[in-house]
């Protein structure tokens, strides 16, 4: 049934874009909703390859370039694609040859050109705020039927749970890195249609009802980046919110962020009771007993170790990529440890050109948002990529989907930004 999902959105999708030819960039919904969907599909055993999202959006937001077009001045994203080539070129003299070759060098590489892609459609691409919140809830609901199959899968808390450390039998059977990624920034999306997409009360308890279950689901699963991330972002886009909220209206933010400090309080306070305590000392960095783990990490800071090593043995261009984890087999003694963070293994496999990439996807969004303050979800945005990458590298297609939508050019309708009493009238 999960296959036959699969298969059903992208044949959707193909039609969907095909008949409306893109006229209301049609590409980003489809897109936002195969990421949204992709762990489900994993977890599930839907994905027709294990890289189909990716490669779903990048044919997807290819035909909307056929369609639509694109800026002339996505120049900083081409160079950033060009600087990835010679890491591949390396790669292919730099592997063992019992590697497949192909494959090692797809799965490392396709998360970086995703969001090459990505950028190059987005760049730049007007849009109303409306929109934007649609696309958006396109990327949240599969989120959501995710927090549902949870639900309907884990066992009962208090039998399972016998440590701190990440859990996959709360996490749908699969990896928790990449199920709370997808738990905070779908904890995010409702948390923004709560303050600017609430028109009715109804509507109001229905997202506050998903959003408090869809944030105990992603504290349950025992991995804090998600979350974390998640929660960084809501401080960031509440920020912004102040800062442009007209005098009038900061009384009515105010009493939201009260309201739901409140509420977050509850949940972490279920959440404790029922994880019978394990989850305050999973994020006080604990164990079961209470001791304090010698990692901070979990074991990350030595993958990042040895990933600089590789970097300063080959500053340039890089040792290859896929070869930092040839390299780690070697000092292991045998094992295989995936890089969890993607600026460390960029610097190991792509050298400086890497970080010359690198430079241009952090600033490019900064230097756009100045000549369009209008994009409140720029730095919300921005963090999701810079953070999630840190702790899951680029295994799934959100960081780079979410970090392009940081890139358009967003328009504030009268009726995208006010629909309801409570929500603060921006400038």
């Amino acid at each position: 049934m999960s296959k036959a999902y699969c298969v059903a959105m992208l044949a959707y999708g193909v039609y969907f874009v095909m008949k409306s030819r893109n006229r209301n960039n049609e590409v980003l919904y489809i897109s936002a909703y195969i990421v949204g969907s992709e762990v489900f599909l994993r977890m599930t055993g839907g994905n027709l390859l294990y890289e189909t999202s990716k490669y779903g959006v990048m044919i997807f937001l290819g035909l909307g370039m056929y369609y639509s077009g694109l800026s002339k001045n996505t120049i900083p994203f081409w160079i950033y694609l060009l600087l990835l080539l010679p890491g591949v070129i390396v790669a292919t003299d730099a592997l063992n040859l019992s590697t497949e070759i192909r494959k090692a060098i797809a799965f490392n590489i396709s998360g970086p050109v995703c969001l090459g892609v990505s950028a190059i459609y987005c760049y730049n691409r007007k849009i109303l705020l409306s929109q934007v919140n649609d696309i958006l809830l396109a990327l949240a609901l599969p989120v959501f039927a995710t927090t549902i199959y949870l639900i309907l899968y884990t066992p009962d808390l208090k039998e399972i749970l016998v440590g701190t450390g990440s859990n996959n039998e709360t996490s749908g059977g699969f990896g928790p890195n990449q199920v709370a990624t997808l738990l905070g920034v779908g904890m995010f999306v409702f948390f923004s249609r709560l303050i600017l997409e609430s028109k009715s009360k109804v509507q109001f308890v229905i997202n506050l009802i998903i959003l408090f279950n869809i944030t105990y689901r992603g504290l349950v699963t025992f991995s804090r980046g998600g979350m974390v991330t998640g929660f960084v972002m809501i401080i960031i886009f509440l920020f912004y919110l102040l800062i442009k909220t007209k005098s009038q209206g900061k009384y009515n933010l105010y009493r939201i962020i009260a309201f739901m400090s409140v509420a977050f309080l509850v949940t972490w306070l279920y959440t404790s009771n029922q994880t019978g305590g394990l989850i305050d000392k999973r994020y006080a960095n604990k164990d079961a007993a209470g001791r304090v783990k010698e990692s901070q990490l979990t074991g990350r800071e030595e993958i990042w170790d040895s990933e600089i090593e590789d970097f300063l043995d080959s500053p340039v261009f890089g040792i290859g990529v896929a070869k930092a984890l040839e390299v780690r087999e070697v000092k292991t003694g045998g094992a295989i440890i995936a890089s969890h963070s993607e600026i460390s293994r960029t610097l190991a496999e792509h050298g400086a050109v890497g970080i010359v990439a690198l430079l241009i996807v952090f600033f490019t969004p900064i230097f756009l948002f100045l000549d369009n303050k209008q994009n409140i979800y720029t730095f919300s945005f921005l963090l999701f990529w810079i953070l999630t990458i840190n702790h899951a590298a680029m295994r799934i297609a959100a960081p780079a989907f979410v970090y392009s939508l940081s890139l358009l050019k967003v328009y504030i309708n009268d009726g995208a930004i006010l629909p309801m009493k409570q929500a603060p009238k921006l400038e």
